[in-house]
């Protein structure tokens, strides 16, 4: 005999089973999404971003190598940024020690060589330097630009066209050695206005000439510094959470010096951090500052400094973007 409610129910059935056929091909080809595609996608939520971060040597002055690059273990850093004096001598260090034992260093310290600071070569005498770097597995080289300073408009543009046509011979050897040279926007410096900044990121011929990006040396204005990261973009290789605070270039109180590190002095830097994550930055953050006078550390003690980058830090995290406050 014939039964409707017994029908009912295997209709019923039939659709919940074909749902659930649905729902599992829809989770198998979740499944089968490439993991690199996956994290591509995670990578572009803003909250998710996180910044990866190295270490100045010169913030601890004149300290040895293996001092150093204990410390900045201790800070969550990945690698060192090596720097020559007169900021301080680690650059000299690695010459003195040599290539070998510097190398079995990092490996004892679980550091990478991330970058080497290098202005006293300038940006057209890095080539033995970035074939050096490539021995030790660094791809960064930051220094300073080259050229009239002061400029603006046209004439800005055209010293920009010229400088990097002169860069090019130069940017072959960073090709060659898969070294970015980065250049800081320094003060009294042909690179050194947010449009310098901007020149500079259009007109690059090749991704190997980059920027490291100092807001110490620019108006100190978080909105605009976030638009100006937002506009440069992929140019950018390196951040510097550096303020100008008190400034650096005279002695001062170590409470007022202090003010240029993040937290410290009046700068918020949540917009900054909102504009890196939504741009997707995957170049080097470093906490900075500069003593005065050069070469000595910013605290007495590299664990005072290590302590002082460590609380940098955590500023840093409660203004990345989607972070929770404390």
């Amino acid at each position: 005999m014939f039964d409707p409610h017994s029908h009912t129910e295997v209709a019923s059935s039939a659709r919940q089973l074909a749902v659930s056929r649905r729902a599992f091909c829809a989770t198998t080809a979740g499944l089968l999404v490439s993991p690199l595609a996956a994290r591509a996608a995670q990578a572009r939520e803003p909250n998710r971003w996180q910044p990866n971060y190295i270490v100045g040597s010169s913030m601890y002055g004149y300290a040895d190598l293996p001092i150093v690059l204990a410390e900045a273990r201790q800070t969550g850093a990945t690698a060192i940024d090596l720097w020559p004096k007169v900021h301080g001598n680690q650059r000299e260090q690695l010459t003195e020690l040599g290539e070998e034992k510097f190398a079995a260093l990092l490996r004892q310290h679980g550091l990478a060589l991330g970058c080497i600071t290098q202005y006293p070569l300038g940006p057209f005498k890095l080539q033995d330097e970035m074939r050096l770097a490539r021995r030790l597995g660094c791809r960064m080289i930051v220094c300073g630009g080259e050229g009239p300073r002061g400029l603006t408009g046209s004439e800005l543009k055209g010293a920009v066209t010229q400088f990097v046509e002169k860069l090019k011979p130069h940017l072959a050897v960073a090709e060659e050695t898969g070294v970015t040279l980065a250049l800081e926007n320094h003060a009294h410096n042909l690179i050194e206005s947010p449009d310098s900044l901007k020149w500079l990121a259009e007109l690059r011929p090749s991704p190997r000439l980059a920027i490291a990006l100092a807001p110490y040396h620019l108006p100190q204005d978080e909105l605009q510094l976030a638009e100006l990261i937002r506009a440069l973009g992929p140019a950018i290789a390196l951040f510097y959470a550096w303020q100008h605070g008190a400034g650096c270039m005279q002695k001062q109180p170590k409470e007022q010096e202090l003010l240029q590190m993040p937290g410290r002095g009046p700068l918020d830097f949540a917009p900054l951090l909102a504009a890196l994550g939504e741009i997707d930055y995957q170049g080097w953050t470093e906490i900075f500052m500069h003593p005065f006078p050069r070469g000595v550390p910013i605290l007495e003690s590299p664990a005072a400094v290590t302590a002082e980058i460590i609380r940098a830090r955590d500023y840093l995290e409660t203004c990345r973007p989607g972070a929770k406050s404390p």
